[in-house]
C-alpha cells in the first residue's frame, strides 16, 4: 500500500499538477492539505475518474484537508478531538479497508504558529497537545495507523538547509521541537528519518529569494507511524521533481510504501 501526503497550497490553483502527479505516481491513498475550499467546492469528479473516493474536510479560503483513497474508507472523523470550539479544518481521519492490510490514516495540517510568541503560537502548541492525546488513545487500540501531513515542524537542524534562519521561527523554536519529540515518544516512528537517518532532504521551498533554485529548503511534511504500521514500512520517497513543474505548490508530495 502506498500512502502519500501533499500540501497542495490551493487545490483550485494547482489542480492540473495534482491530477498529473496522481496519474504519474498512482498511490493508493493521497492525503492533501491546505485545500482552501469548502467540501462542496472540492473537484471530486476528476479524482473519481482516477479511481479515488474523496473524503474532504474543507474550509473556505483557508486550511482544508482531504483523504483520497482507491480503497473503501470507513469510520471518518473530521476535526481533531479535544476542543469542540475549534472550527479550523486541519484534521481528517478514516480507516482504509484492505483486509489484513487495513490502515487508519489521518491527513494533518498543523498550525504554522507565526508570529511567535503570541496567540497563533499558543494555538499551535495546544493543537500539538491535542494531537498527542488523540494519538495516545489510538495507540491503545493496537492498530496500524499513519498520521501524515504538513506538520509545520522542522524537527532537527538537518531538516533545514539554513537552520540558523529559523531560530526565531515557530516551525523550529525549542518548544515546537520538544512537542514533536514528545509526540514521537509515545511510541511513534517518524517514517522518513527512520529509513534515512542521515539524509538532508527537504519537502518545502519558499517561493521567495530563489529558494528552489538554491535548494534552500526545509523538511516539514512527515508521517508518524504506530508500531503496527512501522513494522510494514518499506520505503519513503520525496517527489522533489514536482517542485520544478510550472506553477507548482511550494511543497512536494511524499510517498510512503507499506507491505
Amino acid at each position: 500500500m502506498k500512502i502519500a501526503t501533499w500540501n497542495v497550497n490551493s487545490i483550485k490553483a494547482h489542480l492540473d499538477a495534482a491530477l498529473a502527479w496522481a496519474k504519474e505516481a498512482a498511490p493508493d491513498v493521497i492525503c492533501l492539505q491546505e485545500l482552501k475550499c469548502e467540501d462542496q467546492a472540492f473537484p471530486t469528479e476528476p479524482f473519481e475518474a482516477l479511481g479515488y473516493n474523496c473524503t474532504i474536510h474543507g474550509q473556505k479560503t483557508y486550511n482544508g484537508v482531504g483523504i483520497l483513497s482507491k480503497l473503501p474508507a470507513e469510520d471518518v472523523l473530521r476535526g481533531l478531538p479535544g476542543n469542540p470550539d475549534d472550527d479550523q479544518a486541519r484534521y481528517v481521519q478514516c480507516t482504509v479497508v484492505d483486509g489484513p492490510k487495513t490502515m487508519t490514516v489521518a491527513s494533518i495540517y498543523l498550525p504554522n504558529g507565526n508570529p511567535a510568541p503570541g496567540p497563533k503560537y499558543e494555538y499551535k502548541l495546544a493543537w500539538l497537545e491535542r494531537l498527542e492525546r488523540h494519538a495516545s488513545t489510538m495507540l491503545q487500540a493496537e492498530q496500524a495507523f499513519v498520521l501524515t501531513g504538513d506538520y509545520n515542524v522542522i524537527p532537527t537542524a538537518e531538516d533545514a538547509k539554513k537552520s540558523k534562519d529559523y531560530l526565531q521561527d515557530a516551525l523550529y523554536l525549542p518548544e515546537t521541537r520538544a512537542a514533536f519529540s514528545s509526540l514521537k515518544s509515545l511510541g511513534l516512528t517518524e517514517a522518513h528519518r527512520n529509513l534515512y537517518p542521515l539524509a538532508q532532504d527537504y519537502t518545502y521551498w519558499d517561493y521567495q529569494a530563489g529558494a528552489w533554485q538554491k535548494n534552500n529548503g526545509i523538511r516539514i511534511d512527515h508521517a508518524l507511524l504506530s508500531p503496527q504500521a512501522a513494522d510494514r514500512l518499506v520505503d519513503a520517497q520525496i517527489h522533489k521533481h514536482v517542485r520544478g513543474w510550472e506553477k507548482p505548490s511550494d511543497h512536494v508530495p511524499v510517498v510512503f510504501e507499506f507491505t
